[in-house]
């Protein structure tokens, strides 16, 4: 008897078919060791690129860009613990040059390995065929659980999942209706998103939604769907940094792709969360800086013309017969004075300040560094109009053929001339531009001649 009873005790180590027992890594004496915590995953979102592939260095301190980007994904970990995704809202239009750049932006997505990009409202006014194709030649996959294609099928995957840190990601995407653009039809963003889930099983671990809506739409959305881990919105203005919306993370990642939404999921604490800037903190990425380089040797062999662009200025509903540029050289012949002040400024000087670089060919940055972009008799492209490069006396005063032709006819921007400035000089361009303090480097006009201001005060050297 003693001996049966030794041999029926239970070890506490041991199996046993048809008993439930405790977890042996919580028994008493028991050696076997607990699974190992899995990693923390690293969830990164960016959102309304607006076409900002990189930042223009017009100025020091500029935020944003695709280099700097890449350096703070690379940063983050273990690619296998790492999870980037996109809001939407990356094509800066949809001229041919916008579309040419957004090709570039989305092969640099794909060098991040960006698991997921969300339709928003930019890419929602393009083609929803040349959408589509772009990203797949790109390598990038798009999601969207709201927009509807031509025949009102989804026009893309409602819904991916990715596995990173040994966990289960779903990331699904949805834009708001108002915003629907040229696509075939958008669904109401809630229900879309149970759809979506209640399509997949087992529940993924975290659920991750990208919704391109407005403030009022994101914060709504986010209170209605508690099934979602975290709510991650696009064109809020100002980027929201991660706050709980009862048990859903609600956060923003907006302005240009200036600032990312970065979470860390791990299984010790709840979905947390910050906005990191991307500043000259971090060093640019080498395979970024590739791509940059590759989408600009294309533009200067493409030599887009101002015509193929978004960027020209809008012409007058009704334009007179004389709304012409005629060159800065007619100018001079009645405006002598003025002329000598313009030749010595740096705005005489602004192609040779962009020549120097190698975003010379980029549109983007012609439109400030030529006279009339897009405007009638102006600039062209740099191969077509060399001519007209640099910021001439009608950049500001607006096309003066009429102006030539009869001297009594005013300029076209004759009431305007000030207010022309801030176009180029920007809170992007030139955060410090204050009129009162710049005029006097260009002073001109009847004023400044008969007060006897000489040309030599206007040096290149005194560029703002």
């Amino acid at each position: 008897m003693r001996r049966m009873m030794t041999n029926s005790v239970f070890h506490p180590c041991r199996r046993l078919r048809g008993l439930a027992i405790v977890p042996l890594a919580i028994l008493s004496g028991c050696h076997a060791k607990a699974p190992a915590a899995a990693p923390a995953v690293q969830i990164i979102v960016s959102g309304d690129t607006a076409g900002w592939i990189v930042p223009c260095g017009c100025t020091t301190k500029q935020l944003g860009g695709l280099p700097r980007r890449g350096a703070y994904v690379a940063a983050a970990g273990r690619p296998a613990e790492v999870v980037v995704a996109d809001v939407g809202g990356a094509p800066g239009g949809t001229s041919p040059y916008d579309l040419h750049k957004f090709a570039a932006i989305l092969r640099g997505e794909h060098l991040m390995d960006v698991a997921a990009h969300n339709i928003g409202a930019a890419e929602a006014r393009l083609d929803a065929q040349v959408l589509v194709r772009l990203a797949s030649e790109a390598g990038v996959p798009l999601v969207s659980a709201n927009v509807r294609g031509p025949g009102g099928r989804h026009l893309v995957a409602p819904l991916r999942i990715v596995t990173a840190g040994g966990r289960k990601i779903a990331l699904t995407g949805v834009l708001s209706p108002s915003l629907a653009g040229r696509m075939a039809g958008v669904d109401p963003p809630r229900q879309a998103v149970l759809d979506a889930l209640a399509a997949i099983s087992p529940r993924p671990d975290l659920v991750i939604v990208l919704a391109y809506l407005p403030t009022d739409e994101l914060r709504e959305l986010t209170r209605q769907l508690p099934e979602a881990d975290a709510v991650i919105g696009g064109p809020t203005g100002q980027s929201i940094p991660p706050e709980r919306v009862g048990p859903t993370l609600l956060a923003s990642a907006t302005n240009k792709g200036k600032f990312l939404v970065h979470l860390t999921a791990d299984s010790s604490k709840p979905l947390r969360g910050t906005i990191a800037e991307m500043s000259d903190r971090w060093p640019d990425d080498a395979r970024q800086i590739a791509n940059l380089d590759r989408y600009r040797a294309s533009l200067a062999e493409r030599d887009f013309s101002a015509g193929d662009t978004s960027l020209a200025l809008a012409l007058p509903g009704t334009a007179a017969a004389g709304y012409r540029l005629a060159g800065t050289e007619a100018c001079r012949r009645c405006h002598a004075d003025d002329h000598r002040v313009w030749k010595s400024s740096p705005h005489a000087h602004a192609w040779q300040t962009l020549a120097q670089r190698t975003a010379w060919a980029d549109p983007d940055c012609q439109q400030c560094h030529t006279t009339g972009y897009g405007l009638p008799g102006g600039f062209v492209s740099a191969r077509r109009t060399p001519r007209l490069v640099d910021v001439g006396c009608e950049s500001c005063h607006g096309p003066s053929a009429a102006h030539v032709a009869h001297p009594a006819t005013h300029t076209a921007w004759f009431a305007l001339a000030a207010d022309r400035c801030v176009r180029c000089h920007d809170h992007e361009n030139s955060p410090q531009f204050a009129y009162d303090s710049y005029w006097p480097r260009i002073e001109h006009g009847p004023a400044a001649n008969s007060s006897g201001a000489a040309a030599d005060d206007h040096s290149p050297e005194s560029k703002p």
